[in-house]
């Protein structure tokens, strides 16, 4: 029994952990204009 109540006292922390952060949101930000540039390994010799 002390189980199922450990596991019910977790799941409302957990949930209540995912709802603070979703109604908190995500921080502002930006993305770059530049494009990201890569550059591939040539052949090797």
């Amino acid at each position: 029994m002390r189980a199922l109540v450990a596991a019910a006292i977790g799941l409302a922390a957990a949930l209540a952990l995912v709802f603070t952060i979703s109604a908190v949101g995500s921080p502002p930000g930006e993305t770059s204009p530049k494009p990201l540039l890569t550059t591939v390994p040539g052949p090797k010799q």
